[in-house]
């Protein structure tokens, strides 16, 4: 199998440009395919000047911009417009840290802090972190990035004089023997202090052209209930999380669901569109920490985390799996 190697050395300077774009439009942006004889993937590449994502709330490796297995599609972008420095404006599964990031807390005004898949950042004052937020980066460390025929993988090397400092690699693979692929983090801390934080995935599901509606049904492996208004939008059936109508622009839901214990089974969710008979089957090797799903017109976005621990000089491994199917 032949292997290609692509390797970024990002520096500190970020030309802002906003751009409307339809989904065809992001040829124009830095990307890889992989493939195999069930899936083929379309991934945004990390790159500081061309990069179709370069803000500061999500991880810059392994943006997914279109899944297909057979007849389907199970991702798409999900926005009728697009700004590379807005915190949302990429498609999924994409992953993020929820935490202010590493340090936050104790910087000062003009101080660091960092974020992992992203840099180093600058604290600009004293208020509280925003997530939606794009905050200066100072230092976006080193990204490698390799490629063979159905993998693909990235890596980012960061040091800071704040005592943090990370090797933090995610490969994706696609599996051999069914359609679906996995997602396989490792974390080493390099820097002098524990690395705290959790993670998730927002996932941004669009399977086969269909928002959010009755077409689209997520299963849990237990029985959910939330303490938040679902509004007449949604309704829970045991462990089932139903629309009951169809949403409009400018409609959102969010909620934070409640029932799983820290079995690794409970971790496993089940997307799918009733109409085409399209879903797909993910989950992560470790604990939930929380569960929340949000949606809005066009997507709809089970979102699991994880809690991460790492102490200087010690490595943390974690894997993603998602099954596709087609009924």
């Amino acid at each position: 199998m032949k292997t290609i190697l692509i390797i970024f050395f990002l520096g500190i300077t970020i030309t802002v440009m906003s751009q409307t774009l339809s989904l065809e439009e992001f040829s124009q942006y830095p990307q890889a395919q992989i493939s195999n004889d069930h899936v083929t993937m379309k991934l945004m590449l990390p790159d500081i000047e061309k990069g179709s994502y370069r803000a500061t709330r999500f991880d810059w490796s392994g943006i997914i911009a279109s899944l297909r297995y057979k007849d389907h599609e199970y991702v798409e972008y999900w926005k009728s417009t697009h700004d590379p420095l807005i915190h949302e404006d990429l498609s999924g599964p994409v992953e993020s840290s929820n935490m202010p990031g590493l340090g936050f807390n104790e910087a000062k005004p003009g101080g660091k802090f960092i974020r992992i898949g992203v840099g180093v950042l600058e604290r600009p004052d004293d208020k509280p972190f925003e997530t939606f937020k794009t905050y200066k980066i100072l230092d976006h460390g080193e990204w490698e990035v390799k490629k063979g025929d159905d993998w693909i993988s990235f890596k980012q090397s960061l040091s800071s004089d704040v005592g943090y400092g990370f090797i933090y690699t995610k490969k994706i693979e696609l599996k051999p023997d069914e359609p679906g692929f996995k997602i396989i983090h490792t974390l080493e801390n390099k820097g002098d202090k524990t690395i705290e934080t959790d993670q998730y995935n927002h996932n941004f599901f669009i399977i086969d052209g269909a928002g959010s509606g009755p077409s689209i049904e997520v299963e849990f492996p237990y029985a959910i209930s939330t303490d938040n208004d679902l509004n007449g939008k949604m309704k829970i059936d045991g462990s089932m999380l139903k629309f009951i109508r169809d949403f409009k622009k400018g409609e959102s839901i969010w909620m934070e669901l409640k029932g799983y214990s820290k079995d690794l089974d409970d971790h496993l969710v089940t997307v799918r569109n009733v109409k085409s008979g399209a879903g797909l089957r993910f989950g992560i090797d470790k604990p939930l920490s929380k569960m929340v799903f949000w949606a809005c017109q066009t997507t709809y976005c089970p979102e699991n985390f994880i809690i991460l621990e790492v102490e200087p000089g010690a490595t943390e491994t974690w894997t993603s799996d998602y099954t596709l199917f087609a009924e």
